[in-house]
């Protein structure tokens, strides 16, 4: 498939609200295939659709136990608290410290339009919440308890 340009923080696009899957289409299936290419080429461990430009309610998360495909995802319940600090594709180079749910449980149809209910903990309750707020135009620079700082090059 193909890797696909980042939109960066500033981006119109990423203020928008995302569209609704109806359908599984060549086009759909096309773009999921770059949104996993594209987030393992930038070292992510989430992208959603609007970050490469599309406005369709599409996600996909690999917090290291493989690719997880969310389309329409919607939140059932979410509970605990974890503070830590929280980076994104399209604000390179930058971190700050968010406060997410230790526990989420959400709602979301997979890539054969089956629906899947599925919960995360921890970091892949993290990475679920901050990819499904990209659908509704939010990044987690609005949540960033102290604003944003420099990611620190390693040596």
């Amino acid at each position: 498939m193909a890797v696909r340009n980042i939109r960066q923080l500033g981006d119109a696009i990423l203020t928008k609200k995302c569209r609704e899957i109806k359908e599984m289409t060549p086009r759909i299936r096309e773009l999921i295939a770059d949104m996993k290419d594209t987030m393992y080429d930038a070292n992510g461990v989430g992208l959603a659709a609007p970050q490469v430009g599309v406005l369709k309610r599409v996600v996909v998360i690999d917090v290291g136990e493989g690719p997880i495909v969310l389309l329409n995802p919607r939140m059932l319940e979410s509970s605990g608290e974890q503070t830590g600090e929280e980076g994104c594709l399209s604000v390179p180079g930058k971190y700050g410290i968010v406060t997410r749910p230790m526990h989420v449980k959400i709602e979301a149809w997979d890539e054969d339009m089956e629906r899947i209910v599925l919960e995360g903990e921890e970091l892949l309750a993290r990475a679920i919440c901050h990819e499904m707020e990209h659908l509704d135009g939010h990044t987690y620079v609005e949540k960033a308890e102290d604003g944003l700082h420099d990611v620190e090059e390693e040596a």
